[in-house]
């Protein structure tokens, strides 16, 4: 697994703005490889704060969107539709407005959907989805995502992956059904630790004061993944930590960039 990089940015405003420009270079780099990409996209104030960038962004129209697959890391367990729901908040933030293939929109089933309210039985067919979705260049069972972001959590939690719970525990597994979450609502589906680490560069997002002491926590050297979800989180290639000053607040100025 990559070490993290840092990068801090003035204010959260001017971290969507970069963040949105580095996701159209590699999106458009990795078309121009592979000939397609594949992003997982975060929920959030953050997440969706990039997607709203992104929509304005000068170069938006240099990404091929019919050739993009766009999966989630996590999504709240409720009906389709929910003003809740990471997918919902995407498309009005973003996914309604560029040209993208529905084929390729991988949304997390909805509580209402085929698998009813079980969660785990979701949570297996959306393991299953990416199992198909692989290919040659997948890792253990999921494609080899070009980019994976992630929010961070005031508890240091990534996708719906909390502290001490069992999600964060999974080894085997991609995608899990999480019970109890202490963040409403409390049922979810997540990417898990395994699924995330598959990722060629895994992104994670702090903006705000609240995310300053779990920053500092999970940069700190020695961080449990299990304590400390955000730790685990890494990409094969690049793990980024794109921050405003404000959620960089609390780490050491030496772990600041030049």
């Amino acid at each position: 697994m990559s070490a993290p990089r840092l990068v801090v940015h003035r204010d959260k405003e001017l971290m969507a703005e970069a963040a949105a420009a580095r996701l159209i270079t590699a999106v458009v780099d990795a078309q121009a490889v592979r000939g397609t990409a594949s992003v997982v996209l975060t929920g959030g104030r953050n997440g969706n704060g990039l997607l709203a960038a992104l929509g304005t962004a000068p170069a938006r129209d240099a990404v091929d969107w019919s050739r993009l697959d766009l999966w989630w890391g996590d999504e709240r367990f409720l009906p389709e539709g929910d003003p809740e729901r990471n997918v919902t908040q995407a498309r009005e933030a973003l996914l309604d407005r560029v040209p993208l293939d529905p084929a390729r929109v991988h949304a997390m089933p909805a509580s209402d959907g085929p698998h009813g309210d079980d969660a785990d039985a979701a949570a297996a067919a959306y393991a299953a989805e990416l199992a198909a979705a692989a290919g040659p260049d997948g890792v253990g069972g999921v494609p080899a995502f070009d980019v994976l972001m992630l929010g961070v959590g005031p508890d240091t939690h990534v996708a719906s992956l909390f502290p001490e719970l069992a999600a964060v525990r999974e080894t085997e597994r991609t995608v899990v059904g999480v019970h109890g979450a202490p963040k409403p609502p409390p049922t979810r589906i997540s990417l898990t630790l395994p699924a995330i680490r598959a990722a060629r560069e895994v992104w994670l997002l702090a903006a705000g004061e609240d995310k300053a002491k779990a920053a500092a926590l999970a940069l700190a050297a020695g961080a449990d993944e299990v304590r400390t979800p955000a730790a685990g989180a890494r990409g094969t290639e690049r793990t980024l930590w794109l921050m405003d000053t404000a959620a960089a607040s609390e780490l050491p100025r030496s772990a600041h960039p030049a």
